[in-house]
């Protein structure tokens, strides 16, 4: 197992490596780093077979990283953050480890990578197939819903978006039905293929079908237009449009 580590902390990145090795004695450290810079200069020309990378680098966030150059390895994301988890799981992340990082997590962290290197998973292409394919079986499939005394069950495929709106949050189907359901928009986003759904803004989170038309506005923002539609202005700011497009180019 050859490893790269990506950790700004000493203390962290050298604890890190001791419990790897207590685990796996065979593994090899093949480098390790503390900024974003160091790291793309790394990937321009090698490969991992397995990396360990923290969030909040020297520079700059790791998911810059990704912005720079191409990683095809797997990943364990290690960070004292939760809030990155969504994000984290849109790049080759399998798994999200909270700091102080836990011996017996860490070995189950280990165990999930060597299944998804398993003899029938023996390419990088695969691996990440696996991996995507893992993630997707941990995301809701279908939502109950109600409207009067009628209880049904849509599909995640038949959600065209959720709408937050005052205090609640409607679901909306492709053919234009609207349902209220239970949970905040922020619960929403970890329940989601992220993959196929994307938070807008405050008020939105949109499956990609959905996607009528959009108009590029000033301050590098960008206005969607949402089939079926919808009678408010949506907006995606300039702080979330790089992630938008990058979502929108997967």
């Amino acid at each position: 197992m050859k490893v790269v580590i990506i950790e700004d902390e000493k203390h962290a990145r050298e604890n890190l490596q001791r419990m790897l090795l207590e685990i796996e004695p065979q593994a090899e450290i093949l480098a390790s780093f503390d900024s974003v810079s160091t790291s793309v200069a790394w990937f321009k020309e090698h490969e991992a077979e397995l990396v360990f990378m923290d969030i909040h680098l020297a520079d700059d966030l790791s998911f810059s990283i990704f912005d720079q150059v191409s990683v095809k390895s797997p990943i364990i994301f290690t960070t004292a953050y939760d809030q990155y988890a969504i994000q984290a799981f849109k790049v080759n992340s399998i798994d999200y480890l909270l700091k102080p990082i836990d011996v017996e997590e860490l070995k189950i962290a280990l165990e999930k990578y060597k299944e998804l290197k398993s003899p029938a998973n023996d390419s990088l292409l695969e691996i990440k197939e696996a991996i995507l394919n893992q993630q997707r079986n941990t995301y809701q499939q279908r939502f109950l819903v109600k409207k009067g005394e009628k209880i049904s069950s849509v599909k995640v495929e038949d959600i065209a978006y959720f709408e937050s709106e005052d205090r609640y949050v409607i679901l909306v189907k492709n053919d234009g039905q609207r349902f209220f359901v239970d949970y905040k928009l922020q619960v929403l986003e970890g329940m989601l293929d992220p993959q196929l759904f994307f938070r807008l803004n405050r008020s939105f989170i949109c499956h990609f079908n959905a996607i009528d038309n959009m108009h590029s506005l000033s301050k590098s923002r960008i206005k969607v237009n949402l089939e079926p539609a919808n009678s408010r202005e949506i907006i995606v700011s300039s702080d979330n449009t790089r992630l938008f497009k990058k979502w929108l180019n997967r």
